[in-house]
């Protein structure tokens, strides 16, 4: 079923263009992700969507009734309520109606002795009919659901009670995405829903989002995270949208075969016409051919020309080159402690970077990365341990914070102040090749949006020439295309990187060996990502198994500890991930199925139909088939919701 169309909708600023003749369709259980250049018109065309704008052209239809939720970009959660308190809210209405229970156990025991007369009866088939629907909204479940979505977001017990206003902004952001969730609304629309969140919270995020019941529509730059979720891209390029069937990695693929198709279609039908046109100027005027360039004349008019095929939105293009070779060992961290106040967070730390590796530090937020980083370039002082650079290491430093950069400086000024003896004309020509151009180099730095800092940011480190680039979450506000050239760039340098970064994909393009950093220590993983995703599941697994040889026949609970080991905590996200996929594809199936019959029945009742003996008793037998197929998979489907709701309770 439809829930909403965008209908060749526009969008002009003047006698600008934005967009327009943009088309989307968003059904149930659709899995939709928005893609496009920065400035391409994603987050403007969902705000049409959620009708907070109204198009310039075109029209935006909805299902009567659709209830839609929307997180804006670094959008957070504002009340004066505690955690829990608040995403209790989200069922208030089931909490109503676990009350009138209460109310009509009440009065059913108080009137206990009149159970034959109507009244009573009554009363017990309203008290069934309310317990029936309280279970069928999970009235038995949803706390559990609460504390689970609340766990999934690094949310604590001993936070429940915390007040709202005094959380970070990231904190917010991250409780109004959990309470989104719980509102289960048809439909569920993501601006950058991965800000703000590590690696272990996107995990936790991607498990539960495919089991979300509703319709997602998503903008990200996290392309890990589309990979795992969507299956139909819409790209918004050069004021136009285009539909690809797959997720991210799909849509990249099809869309190199589109491009090729078009210049090979394109190519081939201007050879065509140039023979033509070729044939026709010099046979028109001759008296022998003149009725055979009229007609091929005519022929050239008929055609219906192609477009020539547009080449890819500019990007950036530039490259990291080290201006000398630093010596084969370039980072030594022996016996690390890291921390502030001589509070320490993170320790031991040790470990050693070679020439030309591509080291990618990860773990949770808070546990010190970046405090690590500043630590090895002196920039905060370890509280114990130490780290060594190599022969002539020179390194450059990328600051997430973006501290290097003056706000009251113009772009121009930022780099030539640096670089006092380069011509004009080359720094300009440099900052165009990072996508300032024209008049953009006169802009002030505290006037530009974060993905232009972040590229004046690369391009004071492309001028450095330094060997060892230290790298502090260097895509953040970066769009999908300034990452892959970044991505380029790294693997093509010809000196060594340390980088911290919560962008998986990247991760596994670049990186050769990951360092998880944790309370506890580091521990080094020699590969990408996908990698140490692995490599950590199997060491769960074996720690499991290891608890469970050594175990006692009879359960015993540590009171005194009352937290459950890592391994326990993964493998229960990991059961709890497949039972909700499970449940998803279950009632996918179902969904599928229930339209098959209700299509079989339409054509069974067709005249042509139903007057063909033959055709009949094909549709029939076909019938029964899926009216068996469709109660199995009903029953499979309860069985499975079931045991997701007792999981979740217990």
């Amino acid at each position: 079923m439809i829930l909403l169309q965008v209908q060749k909708a526009g969008r002009h600023f003047g006698a600008d263009t934005l967009f327009k003749n943009i088309d989307l369709d968003i059904q149930d259980h659709s899995r939709i992700a928005l893609v496009g250049k920065n400035g391409a018109g994603k987050s403007t065309l969902l705000k049409m969507i959620i009708d907070e704008e109204a198009p310039d052209e075109g029209q935006i239809v909805r299902k009567k009734g659709l209830t839609v939720g929307y997180l804006a970009q670094n959008t957070g959660l504002e009340s004066t309520k505690t955690i829990y308190a608040e995403m209790l809210s989200v069922f208030s209405e089931l909490r109503q109606m676990e009350k009138r229970l209460h109310q009509l156990e009440d009065q059913i025991a108080s009137q206990a002795e009149n159970h034959e007369t109507p009244a009573y009866q009554q009363l017990l088939k309203q008290y069934d009919q309310l317990l029936h629907d309280f279970k069928e909204q999970n009235g038995y479940g949803y706390e559990a659901e609460i504390r689970s979505v609340l766990h999934g977001f690094n949310f604590l017990p001993e936070d429940f009670e915390r007040p709202i206003a005094s959380l970070s902004g990231g904190q917010k952001t991250r409780l109004a995405l959990a309470k989104l969730l719980l509102e289960k609304r048809d439909l569920l629309i993501l601006d950058e829903p991965t800000n703000h969140l590590d690696i272990e919270t996107l995990t936790w995020l991607e498990g539960y989002i495919q089991t979300y019941t509703g319709a997602l529509l998503i903008v990200s730059h996290d392309r890990y995270f589309l990979d795992k979720i969507v299956n139909e891209v819409y790209e918004i390029s050069r004021g136009k949208a285009h539909y690809y069937k797959g997720n991210y990695s799909d849509y990249i693929v099809e869309k190199e075969k589109r491009q090729e198709l078009a210049w090979k279609n394109y190519e081939k039908q201007q050879v065509e016409i140039h023979k033509l046109e070729d044939f026709v100027n010099k046979n028109l005027v001759r008296a022998s051919t003149t009725k055979r360039a009229q007609s091929k004349r005519k022929q050239l008019e008929k055609i219906d020309r192609l477009e020539r095929p547009e080449g890819d939105e500019k990007s950036m293009h530039f490259r990291f080159k080290a201006a000398e070779e630093s010596g084969n060992v370039v980072l030594k961290v022996n016996d690390a402690a890291i921390g502030y106040d001589d509070q320490i967070i993170a320790a031991p730390i040790d470990f050693e970077i070679r020439k030309r590796q591509v080291i990618a530090l990860v773990g949770p937020n808070g546990v010190g990365k970046s405090t690590l980083l500043k630590s090895i370039l002196h920039k905060q002082p370890f509280l114990k341990g130490s780290a060594t650079f190599g022969t002539n290491v020179h390194p450059g430093y990328y600051d997430q914070e973006q501290h290097n950069l003056h706000d009251k400086k113009t772009v121009l000024a930022e780099i030539w102040d640096e670089h006092p003896t380069t011509p004009e004309k080359d720094i300009r020509s440099l900052l165009g090749s990072f996508l300032f151009s024209g008049d953009d180099v006169k802009k002030t730095i505290h006037s530009l949006s974060g993905g232009e800092k972040a590229r004046l940011l690369l391009t004071k480190l492309s001028m450095q020439h330094d060997n060892f680039l230290v790298l502090d979450e260097p895509t953040n506000h970066l769009d999908i295309d300034s990452k892959e050239v970044l991505e380029q760039a790294i693997k093509d340098f010809d000196g060594t990187v340390l980088l911290v970064s919560h962008d998986r994909y990247f991760i596994n393009k670049v990186a050769t060996s990951v360092i998880e950093i944790a309370k506890t220590g580091s521990t080094v993983y020699l590969g990408d990502y996908d990698y140490y995703v692995a490599k950590k599941e199997e060491q769960a697994e074996l720690a499991l198994a290891k608890e469970k040889q050594t175990a006692p026949q009879t359960e015993t609970k540590n009171v005194s500890s009352g937290k459950t080991s890592y391994a326990q905590s993964k493998e229960r996200q990991k059961e709890e991930r497949r039972l909700r996929r499970n449940v998803a594809t279950l009632e996918q199936q179902v969904t599928d199925l229930d339209a098959k019959k209700e299509d079989l029945e339409t054509q069974m009742a067709l005249p042509e139909n139903f007057n063909d003996l033959e055709k009949m008793a094909t549709l029939q037998k076909e019938l029964e088939e899926t009216t068996t197929a469709l109660e199995e998979a009903e029953i499979a489907w309860e069985e499975s919701s079931l045991a997701l709701e007792e999981f979740l309770t217990d």
